[in-house]
């Protein structure tokens, strides 16, 4: 079959639109039409170079639509289903999923290369296999993907708001109250309110935490972190750590989540100043592989048992982390619907990412036509 998508042919290039070919689902396969797709700065990193996939390339890897087919074997889904894309597959017996990390399940590994479990690609067009990012390629009209990557969910909530949920609500959202293990009375300071600090904030509001302290130089997005449970918004880390020191008598904060679009040295050292004694940095943004950004002193972080950690979907379980969040939505415990700051179609993705870029969105949802 025919499908029209948004492809990467290398980096620092803008997408661009094209009809490719579409083999049907294999064993342990489904077809996917995709209802909507999240514009998440993780895409942004494989046009400017700070991750690097395999071109060319199928970009998105939030979407939420109706399985329309499935490969044998497959009982896990079947045709008519609604589910929410996982953008880390997650295959329910490595060793990591069997221990409850399948944030780390070894399907993860081959991500970037856009291809399926066995190697092989899906897209095409003439004789060039085109990869889907994360295995999935959302920003298609269909794709053919692993059932490992999807989650069912209940049909009557609306497409174009869980696909959110695919990957920057949980990831922030986690960030917090797993890998930050923020708890009531805590002091959290986040640094970046995009797809994933607005949703950090959430976390960190949920959790019980007293003060919520964003740092963000856009005055839109602190604007809007205070109407999501933050109770302090600063445009400089200087501000907020006087601020924290001010609120804490002195102690500082419990956790700092750094969930910039790209980490760099300088948000490093802030976060890890502005945490107390025994308080804990988590690292959710991301920078070039190759690029050292993590420098503070041994000392400190000896004498005062400050931990620094990394997180990759904040530590979540997407089988059970994603149908978690989308019931507290349904629940009204959580903001999605006002996440969404545009949406834009297929035509519009570069406009879309530069928004993105100038801070105009939250969120931005591609969405498809029925």
């Amino acid at each position: 079959m025919k499908t029209k998508a948004a492809v990467l042919f290398d980096a620092g290039k803008p997408f661009e639109i094209m009809e490719l070919d579409l083999d049907g689902p294999k064993a342990g396969e489904v077809l996917i039409k995709y209802a909507a797709a999240g514009l998440c700065h993780s895409d942004l990193h494989l046009i400017d170079g700070d991750l690097v996939p395999r071109y060319p390339i199928v970009g998105g890897h939030e979407g939420a639509g109706i399985i329309e087919e499935v490969g044998e074997g497959v009982t896990k889904v079947k045709p008519g289903d609604h589910v929410v894309c996982s953008f880390i597959p997650n295959c329910g017996h490595c060793r990591y999923c069997a221990t409850g990390r399948s944030s780390l399940c070894d399907m993860g590994a081959t991500i970037l290369d856009g291809h399926m479990p066995d190697g092989t690609f899906r897209f095409h067009s003439g004789d060039t296999d085109f990869g889907g990012m994360c295995m999935l390629g959302t920003f298609s009209e269909r794709a053919t993907i692993s059932e490992h990557s999807v989650v069912k969910v209940d049909d009557w909530l609306p497409l174009e708001t869980a696909v959110l949920v695919g990957c920057g609500v949980p990831t922030g959202w986690a960030s917090a109250n797993y890998a930050g293990g923020v708890r009531a009375g805590d002091t959290t300071v986040i640094y970046g309110i995009g797809g994933i600090g607005i949703n950090a904030v959430q976390g960190a509001a949920h959790a019980g935490a007293k003060n919520v302290v964003v740092v963000d130089p856009v005055e839109f997005k602190r604007e809007t972190a205070l109407k999501f449970g933050a109770t302090h918004a600063f445009a400089t880390a200087q501000e907020a750590a006087e601020k924290v020191a001010e609120l804490t008598w002195g102690q500082l904060a419990d956790q700092a989540l750094v969930t910039v679009g790209v980490v760099d040295e300088q948000v490093i050292t802030d976060a890890f100043n502005v945490l107390g004694k025994g308080g804990t940095m988590v690292v959710t943004g991301l920078a070039h592989p190759e690029k050292l950004t993590v420098h503070v002193s041994g000392g400190v972080l000896t004498l005062f048992e400050k931990t620094i950690k990394g997180t990759l979907f904040g530590s979540a379980n997407p089988q059970y982390d994603i149908l978690k969040i989308l019931r507290l939505y349904d629940a009204g415990q959580l903001k999605l619907d006002e996440l969404v700051t545009t949406k834009y179609n297929l035509e519009q993705v570069n406009e879309g990412y530069q928004d993105l870029r100038d801070g105009k969105n939250i969120r931005g949802v591609i969405t498809y036509a029925d």
